[in-house]
């Protein structure tokens, strides 16, 4: 809202980032209208406060001219860049508005230098890292990229890795990645006092000189839909950390944990130290802490400026503002030869400093004034030269590039049938009769399962995460995985792609890549992806229209986790046989991803066998089928039923 923009420049912010009414990851915030932003811009610039404008939720074909209006509109108003998540909308961009900045958003899940690397070559300037690393990992970024490096350091965090979760979107019907995120991980599972998903807010301010150390650009701090006391009093104490480059105190922890928390907050994504400590609800204690604090009103800082001015016989009247680091000149009418009435320093003077409701202020003491004796001008004369010097002060529009509405070309699609399979458990595919295994174009095992069925299985499927730190013992597992006949490679990350590209791998590209749009779909061509899946947000009609595979069969992975819930929630003899359980009674089956990461996956399965017709009629020749909870008796139903065209005889979710 403006109050908590007002809040966050007198608190002290060097940037501000807001949202639009459209296109943003908050849209139920208050947000801003064009009218509204144009404005803030106005006044963040005045005060030396840089403006980015999230434009971070995926978009479908049908709002890309919309999208590129709006970004076109930022840039003119002056906004200084926008945080984006979208292949095909920073594709786009690139092409047509070259001179507006691009930063990463945190939903590309970029968490690795070669991903930083990455996004950098598609004209990204800055970065916002993932905020499940670690300092060390964070480190070995900020020290190699191309790009700048923004991290997290206050607020809510989601329990997912950003930009992979689809629990809202599969299960409440609202998508996180379009912002509108029903907030799942919120909610009670396996008893109604029990909330495992739900985190703790981030708090680093015990590690400013640390991070001040790892080179990091910008340090961001959450607070969209938080009060504009929250924006200030959390802002003003980093702030202050940042100036006098120390860890915060006791008490500060206090005050922020008072202004808001999740009984108490949590650093141990950047320690490394994960667990249920992690995880808060926002206590009655909590409240009544929030509560006792002074409740503060914020209004418009007035900026204060200095005038020169010139009234003299024969030439236009001239005023000069300068606020510091601006000065502007503008000139009015030539007065006239006084009859009666002529001007005189005490009157002018106090015309010029009549600043009403404008974002400056100007102190009689502030003008310096010449005049000739004996001249007159109207009021309305002095109020319009005084307005369009302040006008001039406070402009941030930019010309506008003419329009290119050509240069960024799609090529022709390339349809092609296939029928391609991913088993999270190499043993269901080794124990599959040869009929059933030959059903399928290419197989997918999990990279650092492939060695137990090299024969069986010409496709690996990369961790949804690979941290630098655990980069070397993936590239390793590729080289060996063409050295026992590999040929494909399931890619979720772009920043995986170069490790595949290298290890001469056919990258196939998997939903994570999050393709809703046709330019999404050709910046994965252009990268050297041979074919992708589509993300199962989109409805028939939208796949149609971009072409690619669709997952016709599986259960959706919901949420990506860094933390080990199976750990969390039954011990580690659980693994693989934890569940979540809602309120409806729903069962969301936990797997074990690579370094024991968590894969939350959908308690109702995908099927599209007795709808195949719909598929072929919207283009979607390439099946793909996920297999994570089945045996391989199951998998051989499911296959005839399939391919039969019979009817679910579970309950199913559709395409």
């Amino acid at each position: 809202s403006p109050e908590a923009l007002w809040a966050a420049v007198e608190a002290g912010a060097d940037a501000v980032y807001m949202g639009g009414r459209a296109f943003g990851a908050r849209a139920y915030a208050q947000n801003f209208d064009e009218d509204e932003l144009r404005e803030a811009v106005r006044y963040a610039h005045l005060h030396g406060v840089r403006v980015y404008v999230t434009v971070n939720t995926l978009i479908h074909d049908r709002e890309m001219g919309e999208a590129l209006a709006f970004c076109r509109s930022l840039y003119g108003m002056g906004v200084d860049a926008v945080i984006c998540a979208d292949l095909g909308l920073i594709r786009r961009l690139r092409c047509e508005l070259p001179q507006l900045p691009i930063h990463a958003s945190t939903q590309m899940s970029v968490h690795n230098l070669a991903g930083a690397e990455e996004v950098a070559t598609l004209g990204i300037e800055r970065v916002v890292l993932a905020r499940e690393l670690t300092l060390d990992s964070i480190r070995t970024v900020t020290e190699r990229a191309t790009a700048e490096v923004e991290i997290f350091v206050h607020g809510a965090i989601c329990v997912c890795h950003s930009g992979q979760c689809l629990f809202s979107s599969l299960v409440g019907g609202r998508s996180g990645n379009r912002g509108e995120c029903a907030q799942p991980c919120r909610l009670p599972y396996n008893g109604k006092d029990r909330y495992p998903l739900s985190m703790k807010d981030m708090a680093l301010a015990a590690h400013i000189p640390a991070l001040i150390r790892a080179g990091v650009s910008s340090l961001k701090i959450e607070g969209r839909m938080k009060s504009p006391s929250y924006v200030y009093g959390v802002t003003a104490i980093y702030r202050r950390l940042l100036d006098e480059g120390r860890a915060a105190t006791e008490d500060e922890l206090q005050t922020l944990a008072a202004l808001f928390s999740r009984d108490g907050f949590t650093d141990a994504y950047l320690r490394g130290t994960l667990g249920e400590r992690m995880t808060g609800t926002r206590t009655e204690a909590d409240k009544n802490k929030t509560r006792a604090l002074e409740v503060r009103t914020f209004a418009p800082l007035k900026r204060r400026v200095r005038a020169t001015a010139v009234f003299a016989a024969d030439e236009p009247c001239r005023l000069t503002l300068t606020d510091g680091m601006r000065e502007v000149t503008v000139t009015g009418e030539v007065p006239q030869r006084a009859q009666n009435a002529p001007l005189n320093i005490a009157d002018l003077t106090t015309r010029l400093c009549k600043m009403g409701n404008t974002y400056l202020s100007l102190a009689e003491e502030d003008v310096a004034l010449t005049l000739t004796d004996g001249l007159f001008l109207p009021p309305s004369a002095i109020n319009a030269l005084r307005r369009a010097a302040v006008d001039r002060l406070t402009d941030t529009s930019r010309p506008l590039p003419p329009d290119a509405p050509f240069a960024c070309a799609l090529a022709p699609r390339k349809t092609q049938p296939r029928r391609t399979a991913l088993f999270f458990d190499p043993a269901t595919l080794a124990a599959l009769p040869g009929d059933v295994r030959a059903l399928f174009d290419t197989v997918f095992v999990p990279l650092m399962q492939h060695e137990t069925v090299k024969a069986l299985a010409h496709g690996v499927y990369l961790p949804p995460v690979v941290t630098d730190g655990e980069w070397d013992e993936v590239t390793a597992a590729l080289r060996t995985a063409v050295e026992n006949g590999a040929t494909h490679a399931l890619v979720g990350n772009l920043g995986h792609l170069p490790a595949v590209r290298e290890a001469g791998l056919i990258p196939l590209g998997d939903f994570r890549l999050n393709v809703e749009n046709r330019e999404s779909a050709q910046v994965l061509r252009d990268l050297g992806v041979e074919d992708y899946l589509l993300s199962p947000e989109l409805t028939l009609p939208m796949m149609r229209d971009i072409g690619g595979g669709a997952i016709v069969y599986g259960r959706m992975p919901l949420m990506l986790t860094e933390r080990c819930f199976a750990k969390d929630i039954g011990g580690c003899r659980a693994c693989g046989s934890v569940t979540l359980t809602d309120r409806m009674g729903k069962r969301f089956p936990i797997l074990r991803e690579h370094r024991h990461r968590s894969l939350i996956v959908n308690a109702v399965t995908t099927y599209m066998g007795d709808r195949r017709d719909r598929l072929r009629a919207a283009g979607l020749l390439h099946e793909h089928f996920l297999f994570t909870t089945e045996d391989a008796d199951t998998v051989a139903r499911r296959m005839a039923d399939y391919l039969a065209g019979r009817a679910p005889a579970f309950e199913a979710r559709r395409l």
